[in-house]
């Protein structure tokens, strides 16, 4: 397995500029190939190539905004989201609204990390509005930089300053952990703690409980009818009682750390209250990251029976209609608390970890290739006037976990989304690989066949 890349969290005030500054990042030199439609509309994190180094970049406005919350505790309970989560820090403060009372409160939460930080004074977008950077010099901190999120000027270099301060990552691999890697994710309250309980009361075999290498999560290592699992705890499931609201708040960033690491994510909804958009901005962030994934509806025993017939037809038709985009995804449904629909589990994670690994010949790939172009051909490319027929010549797999294949064809930009979708259901279909991300290069037959 990959080393997870580092997290650099963008924390700060509200209207501040930073989804400004992180949409400024993540239109340039971006490194996700695909995007499907209806999914990474709100993006809250995003890899993006600083320099020779890539990033995990993360918006925590997106991640963990408390509506309702007192301004001067949401601030500080940001900043310790990213201190204890994060592995760099650029905050981002208004140069136009000058220094206020809480980011003061904010720098006194941040001066204790030892993670590397910059402060980067917005809207600093002429040289006459330069001397709004002095006042921030003022909290104690040694890195602070004029940007300009709207115009671009310094927002790079700011950026490329920090990512340097980041320690190298090692070239050798830690030693692998216990068969799979398990991350169970999703909002709070839908009952991850307890499915991680009752399966550590179920399997009855619990090798170990230590220190993973996010900060804060605990590896639970459990042996299984279908073979080893390593569950990353990223809540802390026995600490429920004593969670503070900073802990609640960075849990955000722990669970995206886990999915970074993790083999397969279990993405656990809530039976009663129903799919909601974070519950799709959670599974979506899962497939952004290139994870397996699972959508496990918990707490099914409260919408079974006749008495809740309406409640379970408002769920299934909830999921249906709303998990269009992803369709692909393998769903659940069992009670963490009564243990009905759990002994299935193990075997769709191994499912699903093996799928991630899928190594597909280059002559079973063009022959499904072959296979989808004779079933339905490409719309002809549009090129002025004159109108011309797609040709593919080969695909080739060049990746695993997950699946990344490439696609020489004469004319790459003609083809349309939908065919990439239809080709990516095919490859689905054909070669089972539900739940699993599917990345598809095309390629003009000028470049280079990968070797």
């Amino acid at each position: 397995m990959s080393q997870p890349l580092p997290i650099v969290a963008i924390v700060g005030r509200p209207n501040v500029g930073k989804s400004t500054l992180f949409n400024r990042y993540a239109g340039h030199k971006r490194v996700l190939v695909e995007d499907t439609p209806g999914i990474t509309r709100d993006r809250i994190a995003e890899e993006v190539e600083v320099g020779p180094r890539r990033v995990l970049l993360v918006d925590t406005a997106g991640l963990d905004s408390t509506p309702g919350s007192a301004i001067e505790t949401a601030v500080q309970g940001q900043a310790q989201a990213a201190v204890d989560g994060a592995d760099a820090i650029l905050w981002v403060v208004d140069g136009q609204s000058g220094l206020l009372p809480q980011e003061e409160e904010l720098a006194r939460v941040l001066r204790r990390t030892d993670r590397p930080l910059m402060v980067a004074v917005n809207k600093i977008d002429a040289p006459s509005h330069a001397p709004r950077l002095a006042e921030f010099h003022a909290l104690g901190l040694d890195r602070v930089r004029a940007v300009s999120a709207e115009h671009g000027s310094g927002a790079w270099d700011a950026l490329e300053e920090l990512v340097d301060l980041l320690p190298e990552q090692s070239e050798t691999q830690p030693s692998p952990p216990t068969g799979l890697q398990v991350a169970v994710v999703g909002r709070p309250n839908v009952g991850k703690s307890s499915l991680l309980n009752r399966l550590l009361g179920e399997e009855r075999v619990v090798v170990s409980e230590v220190p993973g290498t996010t900060r804060d999560a605990i590896d639970i290592r459990i042996e299984t009818e279908a073979g080893a699992m390593t569950f990353v705890d990223t809540a802390g499931i026995r600490r429920a009682a004593r969670r503070k609201e900073h802990v609640e708040r960075g849990s955000a960033l722990m669970s995206l750390r886990a999915i970074e690491r993790a083999d397969v994510a279990l993405v656990l909804v809530d039976a009663e209250e129903g799919f909601t958009d974070q519950d799709f901005r959670v599974l979506s962030l899962v497939r952004e990251r290139g994870t397996s994934a699972a959508l496990i509806v918990n707490k099914w025993d409260l919408v079974e029976g006749e008495a809740n017939e309406d409640a379970r037809r408002r769920v299934e038709d909830e999921l249906s209609r709303r998990l269009a985009p992803l369709r692909d995804v393998p769903i659940t449904r069992l009670s963490a608390k009564t243990g009905k629909g759990l002994r299935r589990l193990p075997r769709l994670i191994v499912r699903l970890g093996k799928a991630a690994s899928t190594e597909i010949s280059t002559a079973e790939l063009n022959r499904w290739l072959q296979d989808c172009v004779h079933r339905h051909e490409p719309s002809m490319a549009q090129r002025g006037t004159s109108r011309r027929p797609i040709k593919f010549f080969y695909a080739t797999q060049v990746a695993t976990r997950p699946p990344t294949l490439v696609l020489f064809c004469t004319d790459p930009k003609a083809i349309l989304p939908s065919y990439r979708r239809f080709l990516i259901n095919q490859l689905r279909e054909r070669f089972d690989l539900a739940g699993v991300p599917v990345r598809l290069r095309l390629r003009s037959r000028n470049r280079e066949r990968p070797s």
